[in-house]
């Protein structure tokens, strides 16, 4: 039997369907090149905004001919489109033979042992990736506490519920037994894990034990931050521990105190600011990442103004934007008019991206000349490509020795060319000495 799965969304559902096609294969399933090749098919979905909820309905209803076709064939949904009650999506899709919540994998699992007369108890380890790229991320922390009017994930993923320590370290040790030389710490707020855990360690404390105790590990990242619980002992791990990249995620998601309110954020825009400032002050270079809403209910030019004034000052390496759109039972569904027009959601949209890349390009221009650590995780068009410590994408031409597989090399690049989006270099011969 074979298996595909097809992601959408964010990085814990990329996460999880690593898992699930650890889980797949430890029963004796194969990966299939594409989904018309497979015996069973997850869908692993996000409905953070319309759009991606528009993806996965029609993925769900391409794939009803294809189920109904044969009759031994699985169709699996799981992901943020899966709530506590599952009962709507049944009637909508009866042919789909599994609903599954996030990281509940389960169902899936007994109901493809049942079809190969296999006990999963009996034959399954630790749904650790199977075969992860040089970079792989790894899920810390689920579900989130926060609330915030727009966002539907503690509808969908729940409360929060960290992972012990000494699982996540054996899990980065399997890991890197595989081929893994970069692992991104993982959670919808990744500062507040632990706050459940007998002892109540932090982030910071488990950075800190992933560093000492699995050496061989290159690069440790983590995302994404809430502003409320980057404290200044995670804030101060990240500028002591070298193997610690210098890389912030850190969504402000409005700049207008008002804004920030309706959205129960829970700090202001001078308070933002203030422990961007104290990330900075800690770790020299680091790059800050953000998030960010334009036409929030009740957003007025005046509000963006002020999210845009934000997005000038703070100088981001990287600004995910998005229009709101309307979530079910969030409570800004509930209680709030979706009143800021379309064509006005994209015209911010637009205003934000050419700021942006405004900052972006004074910001990449600084790199000219320089020489970085740059580890590589792919190739594509006939180029190598990696990141640099702060996650600025690279380009550069292989070697003489162009036979060579560089995925998972350390190397020095020289940055000969910049954009707002990537770099471009040429090789350094000087090898890269990992710590």
């Amino acid at each position: 039997m074979r298996y595909y799965i097809w992601t959408e969304g964010c990085q814990m559902n990329m996460a999880d369907s690593e898992r699930m096609g650890s889980g797949l294969e430890q029963l004796g399933l194969e990966l299939a090149p594409t989904a018309k090749e497979a015996d069973v098919i997850v869908l692993n979905t996000c409905v953070v905004r319309q759009s991606a909820e528009d993806k996965a309905v029609g993925m769900l209803t391409s794939l009803k001919p294809w189920r109904q076709a044969k009759p031994d064939r699985t169709l699996a949904v799981m992901g943020c489109m899966v709530g506590p009650q599952a009962d709507a999506l049944k009637k909508l899709y009866p042919y789909v033979d599994s609903f599954m919540r996030p990281q509940q994998f389960d169902s899936l699992i007994n109901i493809v042992g049942d079809k190969l007369g296999v006990d999963p108890e009996g034959c399954m380890g630790a749904l650790v990736p199977g075969h992860p790229s040089v970079t792989t991320h790894v899920p810390i922390i689920h579900g989130c506490d926060k609330f915030c009017t727009f966002c539907i994930i503690p509808f969908r993923r729940g409360r929060e519920t960290s992972r012990p320590v000494e699982e996540l370290v054996h899990e980065c040790q399997m890991l890197v037994l595989r081929g893994v030389k970069e692992v991104t710490l993982l959670g919808q707020n990744v500062d507040s894990y632990g706050h459940d855990l007998p002892g109540a360690p932090d982030l910071g404390d488990l950075m800190e034990a992933i560093h000492e105790r699995v050496p061989e590990l290159a690069r440790i990242r983590f995302l994404t931050s809430h502003p409320n619980d980057m404290s200044q002992h995670i804030i101060d791990t990240i500028a002591r521990l070298p193997r610690v990249m210098e890389n912030v995620n850190l969504p402000f998601q409005a700049g207008n105190d008002e804004v920030l309110d309706r959205m129960k954020r829970g700090y202001s825009n001078a308070q933002y600011r203030e422990i961007v400032g104290r990330v900075r002050e800690a770790i020299p270079g680091v790059a800050m990442v953000t998030d960010l809403i334009v036409g929030f209910p009740g957003e007025t030019e005046d509000q963006f103004e002020d999210s845009l004034a934000m997005v000038r000052d703070m100088r981001f390496d990287k600004v995910h934007v998005a229009a709101y759109s309307m979530r079910p039972n969030t409570f800004a569904t509930r209680k709030m008019e979706d009143d800021v027009p379309l064509e006005e959601k994209k015209r911010r949209l637009k205003a934000i991206d050419q700021a942006q890349e405004a900052v972006l390009s004074e910001i990449n221009t600084a790199y000219f000349g320089t020489v970085q650590e740059i580890l590589v995780d792919r190739r594509k068009g006939g180029r190598w490509q990696g990141r640099t410590r702060t996650d600025k994408l690279v380009f550069f031409d292989p070697p003489d020795d162009s036979g060579r597989d560089m995925i998972g090399e350390m190397v020095n690049i020289r940055i000969t060319k910049t954009s707002p989006w990537s770099l471009q270099g040429k090789l350094v011969a000087t090898p890269v000495a990992v710590s």
